[in-house]
């Protein structure tokens, strides 16, 4: 199923998350897409914390980001997390990283697979997630 839900969460580069050069170090841009993914299942209705407690984990399968033009010190970045489709055990995620003056800085997507937590083994969706994303689901004709 494609869905268009879209959020945006906000953060600003701390001085610990930079290089000599005042840039913001390349691996921290995982953690702010976590950031943005977390956030956006919680403006859902949905959080890791519940989801774990009914022993789903999301692990991230798949992760791709393409760095258009550096993070700084002290810049107020916006995530933009969009929740793109859900296919089986999977979910898909797009994101883009912008500054104050609305130029993006980075491009990602990510997958993640919903896995019993005892187990470890991929499962469907739990009823409680699609309920929630159900809103907005696409149309066929919307395609």
């Amino acid at each position: 199923m494609n869905y268009d839900f879209e959020h945006s969460t906000s953060l600003r580069v701390r001085y610990g998350e930079t290089d000599q050069m005042g840039y913001c170090y390349y691996g921290n841009y995982a953690q702010y897409f976590e950031v943005g993914r977390v956030e956006t299942l919680r403006a859902i209705g949905m959080s890791y914390k519940r989801m774990e407690e009914e022993h789903v984990m999301l692990p991230v399968s798949e992760y791709n980001v393409k760095y258009i033009r550096p993070a700084l010190y002290d810049d107020k970045l916006t995530i933009i997390t969009k929740i793109a489709r859900v296919e089986g055990s999977r979910i898909y995620f797009n994101y883009a990283i912008q500054n104050e003056e609305g130029k993006v800085l980075s491009k990602a997507s990510t997958t993640l697979v919903f896995v019993n937590k005892v187990n470890m083994r991929p499962i469907q969706p739990p009823a409680a997630f699609l309920e929630a994303i159900a809103p907005y689901q696409e149309k066929e004709d919307e395609k």
